[in-house]
């Protein structure tokens, strides 16, 4: 049970780190729509570097062993850089929260299909409420795209894929869940009680974190190309202007840094609100239940939604924010309707 210390630091790493990724990324990706890839490749960066120290000693003992972490981290990668990638094909920053915020759809699905689960009758009802409020969302975004451009056809057809690309790694976030809880009966859950009482074995979250995250950066070497072309265009943007510091700091400010483009400023605070927001999450799944973590996510997309809109003015209706309050209202159904045994110990960044 987390203490009152523990409460307002976690929620601070998950409210500010992930509200604050999702108003930098929205930022980044409107003016380079192709950075996914690169987003996600400093993401993994940061999550290892900041495991690094802990994870590699002596006296630290692993809990899973790396099998089922290669399982996992193929899954991950994969639906992290598909999530990323999608903004490469107009997916507005609204539709992308309220989108994956339908993972307990797939969940669903999944958990009838592959390990005869059932579900009550409150959490089919909450499930049907958050797929209308997804369509309707879906479809209020592609009718404002279309009508806003010459050429409808070929955009809807570039709308259509991103939302199969979110689609796709959707799905995959469900096999992923799937697979974490298999790995926590049989690795985590038994020898819980040995590890509270060893200093040498760091929490599970920890572990799970840095392995998921760190194991995946080879896999960015067949993206190289794209990750350096990327930063080459970034690197052609406007300097950063000093006459928009605050005036009375620009003393302190070295004369070098008008010389860095302005971009790789953003990069740099969606790669650590990015991490804050990782470590608030994971913190959060491995010390308190899954239905508290359910609702806070909840929020904190809501949270995130009327922030994307308020900074940067997204174009609204009424179809989509019907659909938003659908979504969110069946999530809370679906977490007070029957709460899951445990939940994954991985969320989106980006949640």
């Amino acid at each position: 049970m987390l203490s009152l210390a523990d409460w307002i630091t976690t929620l601070t790493f998950v409210f500010g780190g992930c509200c604050s990724n999702a108003i930098t990324l929205e930022r980044i990706t409107s003016g380079y729509p192709h950075s996914g890839t690169l987003l996600t490749f400093f993401q993994f960066l940061a999550v290892f570097l900041y495991g690094l120290p802990k994870q590699f000693t002596f006296s630290q003992k692993r809990r899973v062993p790396l099998l089922p972490y290669i399982v996992q981290v193929a899954l991950f990668f994969t639906l992290s850089t598909l999530n990323n990638t999608a903004f490469a094909y107009d997916i507005p920053m609204t539709v992308h929260i309220i989108f994956r915020s339908g993972g307990m759809i797939v969940n669903m699905v999944l958990g009838c299909l592959l390990v005869k689960k059932r579900y009550p009758p409150r959490q089919i009802i909450s499930v049907l409420v958050v797929t209308i409020g997804i369509v309707l969302t879906t479809l209020s975004a592609s009718k404002r795209e279309a009508a806003t451009s010459g050429r409808q056809s070929v955009v809807a057809s570039l709308y259509a894929q991103g939302i199969a690309i979110l689609s796709l790694a959707l799905l995959l976030s469900g096999f992923l869940g799937i697979i974490q809880d298999w790995v926590y009966t049989q690795y985590i859950r038994p020898t819980e009680a040995q590890a509270a009482s060893n200093p040498h074995v760091l929490p599970s979250w920890q572990e799970n974190m840095f392995f998921l995250h760190s194991l995946a950066l080879p896999l960015f070497y067949f993206s190289k190309d794209g990750i350096v072309s990327e930063l080459s265009r970034m690197g052609a943007s406007p300097s950063i202007s000093l006459s928009s510091i605050p005036f009375g700091t620009q003393a302190y400010i070295p004369s070098c840094v008008s010389t860095v483009p302005s971009i790789f400023l953003h990069l740099f605070a969606n790669t650590i609100t990015q991490l804050i927001c990782v470590i608030g999450v994971n913190r959060l799944t491995g010390r308190v239940s899954s239905l508290s973590v359910t609702l806070i996510l909840t929020v904190r997309k809501a949270v995130s939604l009327l922030l994307s809109v308020a900074v940067y003015g997204g174009q609204t209706n009424a179809k989509m924010w019907i659909g938003a309050a659908l979504v969110f209202l069946g999530t809370v159904g679906y977490s007070i309707g029957g709460q899951p045994k445990r939940a994954t110990q991985t969320k989106d960044k980006k949640d």
